[in-house]
């Protein structure tokens, strides 16, 4: 049998001292998520990540709506923080925690101002039926590669002159 890849990596440096790389990562990831991969559809929304090991990380809509999707697993400032991802190989909410799959994301720091951050979205079988098509989607371009240029570009212009 052929060895199954299950899981999807990738990997950005940017210009900020591991701290702040780790709480633009986390306490603003509302600036810098991409739109167009919020689950609230159709409407402004607003994403928050509870900064805890058993937050949550979810999205509140312009009409008061909430969409939890995440759960934090294990967070450790400034390092590493994992969590749950919650959504179907259909972009839908998985409700079955045995099919969630989790994402690990790893702050190193290269030096004083340069900052590693690697993402390893894993598990991604325990989906079920169709999770391929799931890890071809976060594996392309228009997925954790977008959200981290994303993460990036919000790093970046938050730079202090």
């Amino acid at each position: 049998m052929a060895d199954v890849q299950t899981a999807v990596s990738t990997s950005i440096v940017v210009d900020a001292p591991i701290e702040r790389a780790f709480a633009v990562f986390t306490e603003d990831i509302g600036s810098w998520w991409p739109p167009e991969h919020h689950m609230l559809q159709g409407q402004e929304s607003h994403m928050v990540l509870e900064p805890k090991k058993g937050g949550r990380i979810y999205e509140i809509g312009s009409d008061g709506s909430d969409c939890k999707w995440s759960h934090v697993l294990a967070w450790e400032p400034p390092h590493r923080l994992v969590f749950t991802w919650e959504i179907s190989p259909q972009w839908s909410l998985e409700t079955n925690m045995a099919k969630a799959s989790e994402v690990e994301v790893r702050f190193t720091a290269e030096n004083a101002g340069r900052t590693r951050v690697d993402v390893e979205h894993r598990n991604l079988d325990r989906h079920g039926d169709g999770w391929e098509s799931l890890r071809d989607a976060i594996g392309s371009p228009e997925g954790w590669p977008l959200e981290l240029g994303a993460f990036a570009r919000r790093v970046q212009s938050q730079k202090v002159a």
